[in-house]
């Protein structure tokens, strides 16, 4: 595979930015550092970081993660036994506390009544009635077959004219989902890269202003999503794998990874695939639109 040249602020940001293009993990990259970045004075006469990148060969790859996996499985191992020797004492101080159960047999009946007295009916009843008004304020939307008819006509007058001043010729579909109240456009044509953009900011942009479009002549919010070459599900894959790989990462290092600025749906998917991980934790900085997610790893 031929090497990737790559540009951003400092040579972290390329790193990042190498492993969200290749779909991988630095430690499958090779690297090769042809510029550092440069601030410069106040600004002026700053130099981005330059870096050139490809994928390790396979075989490379494979024999790296068997060999971490073999550490990792090895300390797993070790952490167990330690467990199982930890567990065999508190066994025999439970058969010592057993023994001394029979002579506080009359005061434990002393310790069910304030239990019986703090269960009072009122309280419950007044803590249930707030669950069921929440319930009730999310009651689904119902839109006649006007109103949808009407939304569909407003989004696509809107992106024809969008589309004609850009002088690109697109077919448009659409798709009302009454389960999710949601207006569902798919482009399809040539050069739909153009739509999509570096990373989505094209589509994401345009799908944003559909939204203002198409709420300005609604009373309750629906949702506007936009989307081309099954572009959406692909991010999110894309996204998914990099979470993990970037997990295996930092816990065989220990080291936080600042990933790149995203927009929040993408954001909310790198926290969603690594909630129930055992080892890392996320969470966000930054402000708008230079927001970005950071893994850690989880201190036991």
């Amino acid at each position: 595979m031929e090497f990737r040249e790559i540009t951003a602020k400092t040579v972290d940001e390329a790193i990042t930015k190498a492993c969200l293009e290749l779909e991988t993990s630095s430690d499958n990259l090779e690297i090769q550092v042809v510029r550092e970045g440069t601030s410069g004075f106040f600004g002026i006469g700053s130099k981005p970081a330059i870096i050139k990148v490809r994928r390790k060969a396979e075989e490379e790859e494979f024999n790296i993660l068997e060999e971490l996996k073999k550490d990792d499985l090895r300390k797993e191992s070790r952490r167990e036994e330690k467990k199982e020797v930890r567990k065999e004492a508190p066994k025999k101080e439970a058969k010592k506390e057993v023994h001394r159960e029979p002579q506080q047999k009359e005061p434990a009946a002393e310790t069910v009544k304030p239990q019986k007295k703090a269960a009072e009916p009122h309280r419950e009843t007044v803590g249930a009635k707030p669950q069921e008004v929440k319930k009730e304020e999310k009651k689904p939307v119902i839109r006649t077959d006007e109103q949808i008819a009407a939304m569909k006509k407003t989004a696509e007058e809107f992106l024809s004219k969008v589309f004609h001043a850009m002088e690109l010729p697109v077919n448009i579909t659409m798709e009302y989902e009454k389960d999710n109240d949601c207006l569902s456009v798919d482009f399809s044509g040539e050069d739909m890269g153009i739509l999509i953009g570096k990373r989505g900011q094209t589509l994401d942009s345009l799908q944003y202003l559909t939204s203002l479009v198409v709420n300005k002549e609604q009373q309750d919010y629906v949702r506007v999503k936009l989307d081309t070459e099954n572009y959406r599900s692909r991010r999110k894959d894309t996204l998914e794998n990099l979470a993990r790989n970037i997990a295996y990462k930092v816990k065989r290092t220990r080291k936080p990874v600042v990933l790149e600025p995203m927009n929040p749906y993408e954001r909310r998917i790198i926290h969603s695939a690594l909630q129930g991980n055992r080892y890392v934790e996320t969470y966000s900085e930054g402000t708008e639109p230079y927001r970005h997610v950071v893994v850690v790893y989880k201190k036991s």
